[in-house]
């Protein structure tokens, strides 16, 4: 492979032949299924050149179905702090000291769901107390969601960053 300046931190989005996001590779692995034959290049990053001209892919497809295995993101701090962007949903605080917020209650009925927890500052969730939202007038920025994959978190951060703006337009709710 050739050595390109700049080019070691390029990722590239991999889609499956049905355009559903699998993973995140390197421009190198990617170059390799292209020269394959293995799958084609949608997205191309303008400021980073291979031999002859060609350009370094950032979104490739696959040119062949491949059946991954459902698995269910698990309901963790981790990962809502993640599916959050480590942000407060009530009033945008981002730093270290952020708790996990029931949206209804536990105490009133809310269960631990995806749609039910959301990130909070530690101020913002005594403020909120044991009310919801609506009658504490403390709107949530976005509403609780299930994520479709642990790989969405990466690529968001991505998107998110202004890097990969590309890759928002091939996975619904990505960059939002």
């Amino acid at each position: 492979m050739p050595r390109i300046q700049g080019a070691g931190m390029v990722q590239v989005l991999v889609l499956n032949a049905s355009y559903e996001p699998l993973n995140i590779t390197t421009w190198r692995r990617a170059t390799v299924l292209m020269l394959k034959g293995k799958a084609e290049s949608l997205e191309e990053d303008s400021n980073h050149k291979l031999r002859h001209d060609t350009l370094l892919p950032t979104v490739i497809r696959l040119r062949y179905f491949v059946r991954v295995p459902y698995r269910e993101l698990p309901l963790t701090r981790k990962n809502i702090l993640q599916r959050d962007n480590n942000c407060c949903q009530y009033c945008g605080y981002k730093g270290e000291k952020l708790s996990i917020d029931h949206v209804l209650p536990r105490s009133r009925g809310g269960g631990d769901e995806w749609s039910n927890v959301t990130t909070a500052c530690l101020a913002c969730n005594v403020m909120k107390g044991n009310r919801t939202p609506r009658e504490a007038n403390m709107p949530l920025k976005q509403l609780p969601y299930k994520p479709l994959s642990n790989m969405s978190f990466e690529a968001n951060k991505q998107i998110n960053s202004g890097r990969y703006k590309e890759w928002g337009k091939y996975v619904i709710g990505w960059g939002e």
